[in-house]
């Protein structure tokens, strides 16, 4: 009877260390879908966040009428805008944030297929881990990616774009009013700087806006192969 018994576990030892074997030898996750898959997948969607979202942005008012991420203005002049409203010119402080936002919408057109490049470099390796990271983890990756290269292609379009609409002159005349007025300490901000950190930052709530959209909601997953693939991290 030991013999038996004896016998029948080392049969159950071999069939589960074969049957290990073969788990080893199968894609990782469920369904089938390997790493491949799931790197299609992300791209995929990333695609989606720049042809939904991200063109909006370079539309007339993309930025300046789409209030998450209306570029407002720099800390150091809020203050010259809130001065501008009392004394009546009001009408003056909304051309300086319109040029501001214009400026924005400029360069993200011309920017845009450095992110399809960017989005064709998401590795194999790196797929499951994003897949499974919180809800901007692949917009987090696209960040890592390309923020340097577009901050180099965003700032000479804002810059240019400020002088092909008389900005330089208007933000002149802003800040001279400004630093005429009494009592008031003289500022002088690099307004083409800060418009280029605040585009990049547009730029990626919006891609985010749409990777949180299709991770969360089930009918945000318009192929089979996002609803594959991102069932994976309901």
């Amino acid at each position: 009877m030991k013999k038996i018994i004896l016998s029948a576990v080392v049969l159950l030892l071999m069939s589960c260390a074969e049957l290990q074997q073969v788990v080893n030898q199968l894609p990782q996750g469920t369904s089938g879908i390997g790493n491949e898959q799931i790197a299609q997948g992300l791209r995929e969607a990333l695609n989606m966040g720049i042809d939904k979202q991200v063109n909006k942005l370079a539309l007339e008012n993309g930025f300046f009428k789409n209030e998450l991420v209306k570029i407002l203005l720099p800390e150091e002049l809020q203050k010259v805008d809130k001065t501008l409203r009392d004394i009546g010119l009001s009408s003056l402080a909304d051309e300086g944030l319109r040029i501001i936002n214009r400026a924005a919408e400029d360069a993200v057109g011309e920017a845009t297929p450095i992110f399809v490049e960017a989005v064709k470099g998401i590795t194999f390796n790196d797929a499951r881990q994003i897949l499974l990271g919180n809800d901007n983890a692949a917009t987090q990756y696209l960040q890592q990616a390309t923020k340097t290269q577009l901050y180099n292609k965003f700032n000479p379009i804002i810059k240019q774009s400020f002088q092909k609409v008389g900005a330089d002159q208007i933000w002149s005349n802003i800040i001279t009013k400004y630093n005429n007025l009494p009592l008031t300490n003289d500022v002088n901000p690099d307004l083409t700087d800060y418009t280029t950190n605040e585009a990049l930052k547009g730029v990626y709530a919006m891609i985010g806006v749409e990777e949180k959209e299709i991770r969360t909601k089930v009918s945000s997953r318009t192929t089979d192969l996002l609803k594959k693939v991102f069932a994976l991290q309901d």
